[in-house]
């Protein structure tokens, strides 16, 4: 099974008779060994129900943040199920960690995860109603076949809908989802098919979908108000004049759970003023009157510029932890024909959802019920019951659609606050954050500092390779998300290589952001090797598939849980098939106008970019298109919603290059709004042409993969067009500050 690659898997189904008529099925995959499907850890459930009229309802199990996975999950158990998709009603399911096992959206992890699984599901619930259908017509199941809701008996002319079939299945025995026999792919009528999003048509007519919209009888509304830096606790505040406000029914200090000098958002509650009034308006605008008087902790006196200043002094020491060290790099240093150096950095990252952070939550007669837009309910629950001193049978969670998430919404403190909020005040409450609150308590994409010497023989090849990282952590541990891995690419391509960091502390949560690690990483490595391949004097295409062509050192085990292994073959094929198809070599482009080509492999996929870009004297960086192809295994099960994200991982790569940071001053965020922190516009936005390569591997996630060979696509394009190289980012801060080398 997909889901966990180190132990094998027993199944379970139940069938029961669904309410109002019909077949309910309710599927379980379980770790062998354990006493029944209740014991152990539950991996997999979904539930599908079968009416009399042959409409089939298939419960969607993970949150649907944009990512199209309530539409693509439901399409793999009714491709197995053989009905058409017209005939499926989909629904979100609740958070039911006993029903469905792992409810969580990050990572890209939802397709792999659930793919073999899904199809099971499906599977098991066609053979049980064909082995109802043959004892019903009085043949053998091996005379049977399935199409559009039926099984038919084409001896004969006989079929039987499913929905006629239903409350009979429903008595059938269970099969074991191991032994079910899986269509052949070749016989696909859904799977691989375009196919509109579920909520589609809700989204276009705005009918309330989100969890901003969730409204509940006697709901009261709040806002929080938190201090500037994170960690912060409240001296002293007016209390009284905000409770003199029109429609003010609560306000009051909550002091916080955060231990002292932890950093996170899910370490705890942060301390902060609570307001509640009948509308969000009323406590919007009691929060105006607020005077309040923070206790500060000691990251009050960090700022991205004296971040800068220290990088550049620990630029200049010996890395404080090595990461990865192969053969001798020195030695290979002192040989070399050339030697190639440069530092490169990039800003934090704010997660610019669309939607704000937002949460509804009901306390009532000692249990706790939420409707949240999140990514991952059961660490939200945990971290409820946690501080609220609840048992997790006490508390209820509902998805909701979010309107964006990309790494953000994993994090629950708009739930954990909620929830301390409704529980104080006795009724339900509707959270919602400011567009400030969202941008100035994130938790960030962190910043890194990389300094690089690369070192060539007579041939132009790469034969050392050195990066002392200064990022951010303590105590040898890197925050939430400032790592690198001892596999980042060069890695195993390079024979003598040598990867080492330090750390300086950091007060500011960090945390995923769309395709976290490698959206930093991909920029700077795959701009450092542009530089290596034009200090070689050949084609970055055929650097790059050379450098590809051999790997020098032996690959290293898979680590625990199954992490994949790096098929350079995949990317080379990737790499060619991008540069064919926007015309590599062999375009004439006009003067200022060039390509720029990158390539990483992140969350399973290999994806390759080339980017064309024109840079003039006295102008933007104009990005003109971007060609992609992508690699995730042998199926695209929803082509619609699969362009889909590669295109916005472009765009959102696009409008990271263009202009976004993250500053840090006194301790807290400046940025507050989209005037600061500009999104992507639509004049700025290039077409963005997407191919797949299909491979053998089974499918993999397209939420992140795409993301992070567009910012270094971008700049070697730039370099190419200008012989400008971009070793900071945003462009807007290179270009106005002349920073560029």
């Amino acid at each position: 099974m997909n889901f966990d690659h180190t132990a094998s898997r027993r199944s379970f189904l139940k069938a029961s008779a669904a309410t109002g008529g019909g077949l309910l099925l309710s599927f379980k995959l379980a770790p062998l060994g354990s006493a029944d499907a209740t014991t152990g850890e539950a991996a997999l459930s979904a539930f599908i129900r079968v009416s009399p009229d042959g409409i089939v309802t298939i419960a969607a199990k993970n949150p649907e943040i944009g990512q199209g996975i309530k539409t693509s999950l439901p399409m793999i158990i009714a491709e197995e199920l053989d009905v058409d998709w017209k005939d499926v009603r989909v629904e979100t399911a609740d958070v039911d960690a006993e029903k469905f096992g792992v409810q969580s959206a990050g990572g890209s992890t939802s397709i792999p995860r659930n793919w073999d699984n899904m199809r099971r599901v499906g599977a098991a619930g066609r053979q049980m109603l064909v082995a109802t259908a043959a004892k019903a017509l009085r043949v053998p199941e091996s005379e049977l076949t399935t199409a559009s809701g039926k099984v038919i008996h084409a001896a004969s002319g006989r079929s039987l809908t499913y929905g006629a079939l239903a409350d009979r299945a429903a008595k059938e025995k269970a099969p074991d989802l191991a032994k079910v026999t899986l269509k052949d792919p070749k016989t696909f009528k859904i799977v691989g098919v375009a196919t509109k999003d579920v909520d589609g048509p809700s989204i276009v007519h705005g009918k309330p979908l989100y969890g901003i919209d969730v409204s509940v009888p006697g709901m009261l509304y709040a806002t929080y108000e938190k201090c500037p830096v994170f960690g912060g606790t409240v001296k002293s505040c007016n209390l009284d004049d905000v409770k003199n406000v029109p429609g003010v029914k609560h306000a009051f200090v909550v002091q916080g759970t955060i231990p002292p000098g932890e950093v996170g958002l899910n370490v705890g509650l942060s301390g902060g003023v609570a307001i509640v009034a009948d509308t969000w308006w009323q406590a919007s605008v009691a929060r105006r009157t607020l005077r309040i008087e923070w206790n500060l902790p000691d990251s009050a006196t960090q700022s991205s510029q004296g971040f800068a200043a220290r990088a550049a002094q620990l630029a200049k020491q010996t890395p404080e932890v090595s990461i990865r060290k192969d053969g001798d790099v020195d030695a290979a240093f002192k040989g070399a024909a050339k030697i190639i150096e440069a530092s490169y950095s990039y800003p934090f990252l704010s997660h610019a959802t669309m939607e704000p952070q937002n949460s509804t939550a009901h306390f009532k007669d000692g249990k706790l019920e939420i409707w949240t837009p999140t990514q991952n309910p059961a660490n939200g629950s945990a971290i409820i019951t946690r501080t609220l001193g609840l048992a997790a049978k006490d508390v209820t969670i509902h998805m909701v659609r979010a309107g964006g998430g990309f790494g953000r919404r994993s994090s629950p403190d708009a739930m954990l606050e909620a929830s301390w909020i409704a529980k104080e005040v006795g009724v339900p409450v509707k959270l919602v954050w400011t567009r400030e609150d969202d941008m100035r308590h994130d938790c960030y994409r962190p910043g890194g500092f990389h300094n690089f010497k690369a070192g060539l023989d007579a041939q132009g090849k790469l034969i050392a390779l050195s990066d002392h990282f200064v990022s951010y952590g303590k105590n040898g541990q890197f925050a939430s998300m400032a790592m690198m891995g001892s596999s980042t690419f060069p890695a195993e391509f390079v024979p003598n290589l040598s990867l080492g960091t330090s750390l300086m502390p950091l007060g500011t949560p960090t945390g995923p952001l769309r395709a976290p690690g490698s959206n930093a990483l991909a920029f700077v490595f795959q701009s450092f090797l542009d530089e290596v391949a034009h200090a070689s004097g050949r084609d970055p295409l055929d650097f790059h598939l050379d450098l590809l062509a051999e790997r020098r050192i032996a690959t290293a085990a898979p680590a625990a849980g199954g992490a994949p292994v790096f098929k350079p073959e995949r990317m080379s094929a990737a790499l060619k098939l991008v540069a064919e198809k926007a015309g590599w070599g062999k375009r004439s482009l006009p003067k200022g106008t060039a390509l720029g080509l990158a390539y990483y492999f992140s969350h399973q996929g290999y994806v390759a970019h080339v980017a064309e870009v024109t840079v003039a004297a006295n102008a933007p960086v104009a990005i003109n298109k971007i060609w992609v192809v992508a690699d995730v295994g042998g199926h695209i099960v929803n082509p619609s919603g699969a362009v889909n994200q590669v295109q916005g991982a472009v765009l959102d790569g696009v409008g990271q290059i263009l202009g976004q940071e993250i500053t840090i001053a006194k301790g807290g965020v400046v940025e507050g709004n989209f005037d600061t922190f500009p999104l992507l516009r639509m004049r700025q936005a290039p077409p963005v042409e997407v191919h797949f390569l299909k491979s053998e591997a089974n499918p993999t996630g397209l939420g992140e993969p795409a993301l992070p060979p567009t910012l270094p696509a971008i700049a070697n394009a730039v370099f190419a067009a200008s012989g400008q190289r971009i070793r900071d980012v945003p462009l807007n801060k290179v270009f106005r500050s002349g920073a560029a080398a």
